[in-house]
């Protein structure tokens, strides 16, 4: 699994951050996407890598600017009742 995270300009309010996810979805095979307009960023979580150019082409085709684009492999944390009796 990879872990993208894209730091965008323009988002300015909760539907931006709407318009984005929606836009991700759509276009990719994503596990999960979430978008923070606060911070600029929105992460995205996939098995596959996701194509940087494609990304930035469909974000741009909303009205929004890709800044950076930054992927590194991702492994989902479990919770394990092991780790609460061995503390």
């Amino acid at each position: 699994m990879f872990r993208t995270t894209l730091k965008i300009d323009g988002m300015m309010c909760p539907m931006c951050e709407s318009h984005i996810n929606d836009t991700i979805r759509q276009h990719f095979n994503v596990k999960k996407v979430s978008s923070s307009r606060s911070k600029g960023l929105t992460e995205v979580i996939s098995d596959e890598q996701l194509d940087k150019n494609s990304l930035c082409e469909e974000i741009y085709k909303t009205g929004y600017k890709v800044l950076d684009v930054r992927t590194e492999p991702y492994e989902k944390r479990g919770f394990s009742f092991k780790e609460l009796f061995t503390r």
